[in-house]
């Protein structure tokens, strides 16, 4: 295995993992289910983000879109979940390491690939009428108001500040983050007042800080304050298999049902919707990593900040071949193939790096993007997958 496969994602050794945790599944140092959620949460947000900017292009709506809506009620919260499972063992460190850790790392990522992709985007940019200066101005606002995929590794150093400051009161900061979550926060219309200003075209969307802060802050917190619970659950699952597969089941029924209906997106209901997905994703994922033909799930997993970072490019590029040389394609099936793509991509671009040894730099922060106690020691080469 090559050094960068060997460190480009988070290893959490058993040692750090909550004490009242027993998983059975591991490979190496590495918790597989939990690789394995990371690997269903990230296929997720791919088919989300391919087949509805599939669907944008087309005007058409596939079969995809049900996978996608069905998908919606536990595809963030279990993301953040996951990103809060090992949070508690880093407060101890000192302000400095912690900052570089939980905040540092995600800033150069989010600064470098928001980069990349507005050098891509810039010239459709000034072809669809917008000045250069507009398109500056659009590259800007990017660093308060995150666009495109890249808003949940701009969103997490908040979430880590916050839950460092406040831990000590964490129920009643859990109390107020359920809260937030229900309560019906919308800024789209304020946001859309300030694009005015600057000039720029109003997109719809709202404050990223403020709505989807309100939207998923709870579900990074219950990661963080129930993970002892959270492993117990997936130890249950893995001794408990038959059970596990009955209340997935169940779960399944329920959560089609109300997405079906319309009401997953219903004040309570989202955030119990969300909050039983996260743990319906945990007991299948406990599930999946007693399977060795799922093994490539797991194996997504460990490099789904990869994945994150990279897939932009490999989606548009798969759905301008689609749409030049397959036009007569449904949409789902056009939303599947860009999917499979836009996912496998990344990794092999990963194991291309790996073993031409050029281009570290995009999934592993370099050391003069670090700061902090130097005295600990550091996997200089190691990409925090949240």
């Amino acid at each position: 295995m090559t050094h960068l496969a060997q460190t480009a994602a988070l290893n959490a050794p058993s040692s750090t993992l909550p004490s009242s945790s027993a998983p059975t599944a591991k490979v190496g140092n590495r918790v597989a289910w939990i690789d394995g959620a990371k690997g269903i949460c990230i296929i997720l947000v791919v088919m989300m983000n391919t087949v509805l900017g599939l669907e944008a292009a087309t005007g058409d709506t596939g079969w995809m879109h049900a996978v996608v809506e069905f998908s919606k009620p536990f595809r963030m919260p279990d993301f953040f979940m996951v990103a809060g499972l090992f949070l508690v063992p880093t407060l101890t460190r000192n302000w400095g390491l912690y900052l570089d850790r939980k905040v540092v790392h995600f800033v150069y990522f989010y600064v470098l690939w928001l980069t990349i992709q507005f050098a891509f985007k810039a010239p459709f940019m000034v072809m669809d009428g917008l000045t250069p200066a507009l398109a500056a101005k659009t590259y800007l606002l990017a660093f308060v108001q995150p666009w495109g995929s890249l808003w949940f590794i701009w969103m997490l150093p908040f979430f880590f500040i916050a839950a460092r400051l406040f831990w000590p009161y964490k129920y009643a900061m859990l109390g107020v983050a359920a809260l937030l979550q229900i309560a019906p926060i919308h800024t789209g219309g304020l946001m859309a007042s300030v694009s005015t200003t600057l000039g720029l075209e109003p997109s719809g969307a709202g404050f990223v800080f403020i709505d989807e802060g309100a939207s998923f802050f709870v579900f990074f917190l219950m990661g963080a304050i129930f993970a002892p619970q959270i492993f117990a659950l997936a130890d249950w699952a893995g001794r408990n298999k038959r059970t596990g597969v009955l209340a997935l089941l169940v779960w399944f029924a329920t959560n089609l049902l109300l997405t079906s209906t319309g009401a997953a997106g219903l004040p309570v209901i989202a955030l119990l919707l969300g909050m039983a997905g996260a743990v319906a994703i945990v007991i299948f994922a406990r599930l999946m990593a007693d399977l060795p033909w799922m093994d490539w799930l797991r194996i997504i997993g460990s490099l789904s900040i990869v994945v994150y970072l990279a897939f932009f490019f490999p989606m548009v590029i798969m759905r301008l071949l689609l749409l030049k040389f397959a036009p007569g394609m449904d949409a789902g099936t056009m939303g599947a193939l860009s999917t499979a793509v836009a996912v496998v991509s990344p990794v092999v671009l990963h194991w291309v790096i790996g073993k031409i040894g050029v281009g570290y730099f995009l999934f592993v922060r370099p050391k003069w993007a670090t700061f902090g106690e130097k005295s600990e020691p550091k996997r200089e080469a190691r990409l925090e997958v949240a």
